[in-house]
């Protein structure tokens, strides 16, 4: 799957680009207000579930992961995620990624890029150990998922997902969704995106800053300042993460 952040308009949105389906996810995360829910029903937003997860990064206590722009997590009940830097073919200001939920894959590229001599057949945990990483951050989302059909388009095209997610640690993010099957399509998800985002009443400027960044931010801001720098100078990004 790939990752893909792209501004246009003032409005920064991410593309997730899911290679074995065939699909585009087109999504922007937000800052959801007291009234988020109350508007998503007025909408005719329907509540699709409410469910916990445990999300937790690892790194080495350098952070040669995240320095280099790679993001390797766990999070309960889906497994092991990597995040990377990857080409996608799609032109215009963004960052590109890929995300690696194979674990043979995941200890094929935590070697190559840790660089501790032969590799072994083993799952992630098995390897945490030899290659020093450790656990970053560790914390709990409680996600609402609401679905909103858009009147007057074709049911599968109008149908976008708004998650509202709040964390153990008093952080609150939200981000609205819509998948598509062609690149040329995703302009018109983009605009879905920011009509239904502005009826939210979020403002056309704002960025909302990922989890885990406030994480460290809050929890361990030496690591934070680490990457803010290493942003700043070009090394390494961080405003997609999930």
């Amino acid at each position: 799957m790939f990752l893909i952040t792209i501004v246009t308009g003032g409005h920064e949105s991410v593309l997730q680009v899911n290679m074995a389906q065939g699909l585009i996810e087109v999504e922007r995360k937000f800052t959801p207000g007291p009234d988020t829910e109350e508007r998503l029903q007025k909408l005719g937003a329907t509540l699709e579930h409410r469910v916990t997860f445990r999300d937790t990064y690892y790194d080495t206590s350098e952070l040669s992961l995240m320095l280099s722009d790679h993001w390797l997590r766990q999070r309960e009940g889906s497994g092991w995620e990597f995040k990377c830097p990857g080409v996608t073919g799609v032109s215009g200001p963004h960052n590109e990624y890929v995300e690696v939920t194979s674990e043979s894959a995941i200890v094929t590229q935590l070697f190559e890029l840790l660089g501790s001599g032969e590799q072994e057949t083993a799952g992630v945990a098995a390897v945490l150990g030899r290659l020093k990483l450790q656990e970053v951050a560790s914390f709990i989302t409680t996600r609402s998922s609401w679905k909103l059909a858009l009147s007057g388009a074709h049911e599968e095209e109008s149908l976008l997902t708004v998650d509202l997610d709040s964390t153990d640690f008093g952080y609150a993010v939200g981000e609205v969704e819509a998948v598509v099957h062609e690149k040329a399509e995703v302009p018109a998800a983009l605009e879905k995106i920011i009509s239904v985002s502005s009826m939210l009443g979020v403002p056309a400027q704002e960025k909302a800053p990922a989890k885990l960044l406030v994480y460290l931010q809050r929890f361990r801001p030496q690591d934070y300042q680490r990457l803010l720098e290493a942003d700043s100078s070009g090394e390494a990004t961080g405003d997609s993460v999930p």
